[in-house]
């Protein structure tokens, strides 16, 4: 099935790559796992990943194409595929996922959204780290360690308290 995706050389995308079983910690389990398959799939399809936050059962990233490459889905599909593969065989898969020869770990699609200038991308980095708050995993965005928060926090783009004194809304409690 082709999915109706934007696909535009070298552009920026937001991405969220999630778990089947939304009430998994796998990623965290294996976040070592999913550090060394990153880093194999953008050895092989270079991109830069301009922030990142794993959490428990998904991940969200802004990923930038290489000029002259839109290929994100390979690259997540690459993701998915060697992580699973580094992973213990499950007794328990469905008989589609076994007829594609998938374990059922990840949610068969992602979603993407094309990141459209400055303020846009703004945005999306903020959303990035304060994700693990909003979760309820941390209080504070500086204490999840598997955020690229850490990273904008050393280059002096963010500071250390970020986001400490940001009200919450209703619907993010």
């Amino acid at each position: 099935m082709s999915y109706r995706r934007v696909r535009i050389a070298g552009a920026t995308y937001f991405l969220t790559i999630a778990l089947r079983d939304r009430d998994s910690a796998l990623l965290l389990e294996n976040v070592v796992v999913l550090r060394r398959t990153l880093r194999q799939v953008k050895h092989r399809y270079p991109f830069h990943i301009d922030a990142m936050v794993v959490l428990p059962d998904h991940i969200h990233a802004i990923w930038t194409m290489p000029k002259g490459d839109v290929d994100y889905s390979k690259r997540v599909g690459m993701m998915k595929a060697q992580f699973s593969r580094a992973l213990p065989q499950s007794e328990h898969r469905r008989a589609s996922h076994k007829q594609k020869r998938e374990k059922g770990i990840w949610q068969r699609r992602f979603w993407e959204h094309w990141v459209r200038g400055e303020a846009d991308f703004r945005a999306h980095v903020d959303y990035i780290h304060i994700n693990p708050v909003k979760h309820g995993l941390v209080l504070r965005a500086c204490d999840w360690p598997y955020s690229s928060i850490h990273r904008y926090i050393r280059d002096g783009f963010l500071p250390e308290g970020w986001a400490t004194d940001m009200p919450l809304k209703d619907e993010d409690r």
